[in-house]
C-alpha cells in the first residue's frame, strides 16, 4: 500500500482538519485540455477511449500534470453501468448518448439483470488498479457512478432528454415497474462501485444529474431512496482508511437535511444555493463539496479570485469542505483560468483552517 503523499480531500470528507481547503474539478479530465483532445483522436472515439484502461489512465492524469489538484477522479462515464446491461450506448457528435435499446416496457426490465462489474465493466476495474498504481499516492482516487434514477433516465427515455415525458410517465403509470428498474440499477451501481474500492478508489461519487427534475415527493421516493441503498451498501474501509462516499443531486440544495439521512460522508451542491446557507442546515453531519458556478471561468482572472474568495468566506472557518464547481467544467474555458482558480483555493483558503 503506497502512502498517500496528499490526502487533505479524503481528510476533509471526514471533516478532519486539513491545512488549506482542497479543490478538485468535475469533468477535470475533459475537452477543456489540448492535451486531452489529442488523447481523445488517438482513441478514435470516446467509448474507446473509456475500454482502454491505459488511454483512461493518461486522461485521468493529464489535469494532475498541470494543476495542484487534490485529488483524481477516474475517467469514464455515467452510463456504463446501462450499456453492461446490453443496451447498445453510442455517443454521436452533436447529439449526445443514445441507446439502441431503450426499456420502455415490463419485459424489458424484467429482461435486466444485476451487473457484474468484473466481466461486464473489467475494463472499469482494470482502469482504475491502473490509474492507483500510476499515481503513486500524489493525490487519492475518486471512484465513481450515476445514480439509479439517471441511469433510469437515460435508459428509458432512449438518451438525452428536457421532458422527461417517457420515464415520468413509466414513474405515475407504473411505480411498481420502476421501483423494479431502479432497484436492479441500485444493486447494480453497489457492486459497481465496490468493485472500483477494492480496486484502489479511495472515494466513492454518486452523481445524481437528474434528481433536481423531480418533485420533493417522487425525489425521497424514487432518487433518494435508491441512493440511500447504494450508501448502505458500499464498503465503509479499505486499505486500513475510512473510504468516504460523496453524493451530489444536481438542482438539490431543497433536500440537503433528506440526504444527510442517507449517512454518506458528504454532499454536492450546485450554484443556485448558497454554501453557508447549505453549511448551516446540515451542521455537522456531514462535509460539502461545492460550488463556483463553472461560467465563472470564463471570466478575468482576478473575477476568478473573487469569486473563490466569496465562496470560502460564505463556507467560513473550519473543516469539511472540499472545493469544486457546481458542476462539470465547461468544455470551451481557457486552462490558465483553471490554474488561477485551483490556485487561488489553496493561498486564500490558508485563513480559514
Amino acid at each position: 500500500m503506497t502512502e498517500l503523499k496528499n490526502d487533505r480531500f479524503l481528510q476533509a470528507l471526514m471533516r478532519k482538519p486539513v491545512d488549506v481547503t482542497p479543490v478538485w474539478m468535475m469533468r477535470q479530465a475533459g475537452r477543456y485540455l489540448p492535451e486531452y483532445r489529442a488523447t481523445r483522436e488517438k482513441a478514435g472515439s470516446f467509448m474507446n477511449l473509456c475500454q482502454t484502461p491505459e488511454l483512461a489512465c493518461e486522461v485521468t492524469l493529464q489535469p494532475l500534470d498541470r494543476f495542484a489538484l487534490d485529488a483524481a477522479i477516474l475517467f469514464s462515464d455515467i452510463l456504463t453501468v446501462p450499456d453492461a446491461m446490453g443496451l447498445g450506448l453510442r455517443f454521436t457528435t452533436g447529439e449526445g448518448p443514445t441507446f439502441d435499446k431503450p426499456v420502455r416496457t415490463a419485459a424489458d426490465i424484467n429482461a435486466l439483470g444485476v451487473i457484474d462489474p468484473h466481466a461486464e465493466l473489467k475494463y472499469v476495474v482494470d482502469a482504475v488498479r491502473l490509474i492507483r498504481k500510476e499515481l503513486n499516492g500524489r493525490v487519492p482516487l475518486i471512484g465513481f457512478s450515476g445514480s439509479p434514477w439517471t441511469l433510469a433516465t437515460y435508459m428509458v427515455e432512449g438518451g438525452s432528454s428536457k421532458e422527461f415525458s417517457k420515464v415520468k410517465g413509466m414513474m405515475f403509470d407504473q411505480p411498481e415497474l420502476m421501483h423494479k428498474l431502479l432497484d436492479v440499477l441500485a444493486q447494480s451501481v453497489t457492486e459497481y462501485l465496490n468493485a472500483q474500492i477494492k480496486a484502489g478508489a479511495q472515494a466513492v461519487m454518486v452523481f445524481d444529474t437528474w434528481g433536481g427534475a423531480l418533485t420533493p415527493r417522487d425525489y425521497r421516493e424514487f432518487s433518494l431512496q435508491y441512493m440511500t441503498q447504494i450508501v448502505d451498501g458500499l464498503i465503509k474501509e479499505n486499505e486500513a482508511r475510512p473510504v468516504p462516499s460523496i453524493l451530489f443531486t444536481k438542482g438539490g440544495g431543497a433536500w440537503l437535511e433528506d440526504m444527510t439521512l442517507s449517512k454518506c460522508n458528504a454532499l454536492g451542491v450546485d450554484w443556485t444555493i448558497d454554501i453557508g446557507d447549505a453549511r448551516k442546515r446540515v451542521g455537522d453531519k456531514v462535509a460539502l463539496q461545492g460550488n463556483m458556478d463553472p461560467c465563472i471561468l470564463y471570466a478575468s482572472p482576478k473575477r476568478i479570485r473573487e469569486e473563490v474568495a466569496g465562496v470560502l468566506a460564505s463556507f467560513g472557518k473550519g473543516d469539511g469542505h472540499v472545493f469544486n464547481l457546481g458542476h462539470g467544467i465547461h468544455p470551451a474555458i481557457n486552462p490558465e483560468h483553471v490554474e488561477v482558480f485551483i490556485n487561488s483555493v489553496h493561498e486564500l483558503s490558508r485563513q480559514y483552517h
